[in-house]
Formats: C-alpha cells, sequence, structure tokens
C-alpha cells in the first residue's frame, strides 16, 4: 500500500494516471501528431516510489527515458465533473518522473500491441512531497526542469502544456472515476533522452517541489 501525505491527512494511492503528448514540442520529438483530446494510459501504484529511492533499471530493456512531470493529487471522488468541480477536487501539487523504456515502447507500437509494459515496470514513477493547493495556489507558467549528472536535459514552462490540470481532470473524470487519492502525471516537456546506471536525476518544479532519484 502506497501513501501520501499532505499536510496532516494520508491518501492512499489509488490508480495512477498518465497523460502522453501533452507539450506540443515533445509530441513532435518523438514524431507523433499533436492530440487532440488528452492521451490517456495507466501505473498501478506499486511502481510507485519516492524522492531518494533508487530506480531499478530492468535487465530486459537497453534505453530507459527520463520523462518529468507536473503530477496532481485527487483529494475527492469525482465524476463527470465540470469545471469548477474538476478544480476542486485537486488537493495538491508534486514533481514525478514517468520513465519509460522507450525500445520496448517502439517495439510493442510497430506491432500494433498496448505499450503497458513499456511503463509499468518496478519504481518507473517517482515523486516529490506534494505542497497543498491550500499552500500554494498554481500560477501555470512555473518552470520545470530536470538534469543527469548536473547537466540540465529539460527545461520548460507549465504554460506550455497542452492541456490545463483543470482541463486533465474534467476530461479523465469524462472517462472514468476519479478517486481520493488517486494521482495524475500531467505530461512532459521535450528533451526526453537516455539514462544510464549510475545517473542522478534531479528534477523540479519551481515553487512547488523537487526531487532527486538515482538508476541503478
Amino acid at each position: 500500500m502506497k501513501t501520501i501525505k499532505l499536510n496532516s491527512k494520508i491518501f492512499t494511492v489509488g490508480k495512477i494516471v498518465c497523460v502522453g503528448r501533452n507539450y506540443v514540442a515533445h509530441a513532435k520529438e518523438l514524431g507523433n501528431e499533436v492530440p487532440e483530446f488528452p492521451l490517456i494510459f495507466l501505473k498501478p501504484p506499486s511502481v510507485l516510489i519516492r524522492s531518494g529511492k533508487y530506480i531499478i533499471y530492468p535487465g530486459y530493456s537497453n534505453e530507459m527515458h527520463h520523462e518529468v512531470e507536473l503530477v496532481l493529487l485527487i483529494g475527492e471522488t469525482i465524476k463527470n465533473a465540470g469545471q469548477k468541480s474538476a478544480a476542486n477536487a485537486i488537493a495538491g501539487y508534486a514533481v514525478g518522473l514517468d520513465m519509460t523504456l522507450r525500445d520496448i515502447q517502439s517495439e510493442l507500437k510497430k506491432k500494433g500491441h498496448p505499450w503497458t509494459l513499456a511503463k509499468v515496470f518496478d519504481t518507473s514513477a517517482v515523486i516529490s512531497n506534494f505542497v497543498s493547493k491550500k499552500d500554494y495556489q498554481i500560477k501555470g507558467d512555473e518552470n520545470i526542469s530536470l538534469s543527469i549528472n548536473g547537466q540540465i536535459k529539460q527545461n520548460s514552462s507549465l504554460a506550455n502544456m497542452i492541456f490545463s490540470p483543470v482541463e486533465i481532470v474534467k476530461y479523465i473524470s469524462s472517462k472514468m472515476t476519479l478517486e481520493k487519492g488517486d494521482l495524475i502525471y500531467t505530461g512532459t516537456p521535450a528533451g526526453v533522452g537516455k539514462v544510464e546506471r549510475g545517473d542522478v536525476i534531479n528534477a523540479e518544479i519551481e515553487n512547488i517541489s523537487s526531487l532527486t532519484t538515482e538508476v541503478v
């Protein structure tokens, strides 16, 4: 059982809903079309680790990629949310990593198969501490960045997101019930790339949080 602490409240993590291709430049760098609506996939809570823990590189892959993302914590159960209820359902924000086995993903996509296995290996989701929405009101133009061994690899602004956090919550809730404790990874900016064993990854979202992890 994975939990998230937000001030004095403890949330049991349910499903992890991830959004793909939510930055135009990232969609283009992978040769994908810019989506008309959020592209959704899931990770189980068992893959989640906290800042300071190790990312374990699976032996069946040779190309793991980093993806830094704004993460939303859902604070109440919602279905078919409107704009206001979608906004109210967001309890807090964090920075996270959606680690991807790009070689596995490419092989599966070529065969027309779901690429779940490229996303759900143990330790594939990293999370920082959360800041409560009551303590910080997100502006939507915060800097989001990631560095490997001190070298900046991803550096963008939340203003470059195609779909805003509220739009994402509203859309997902129209397709499935979002429950208290669910996490939403909102997509990564351009600059994704390969990591190696021994790499130290630092990720940060301005005014929100930061994390550190190492690939082993």
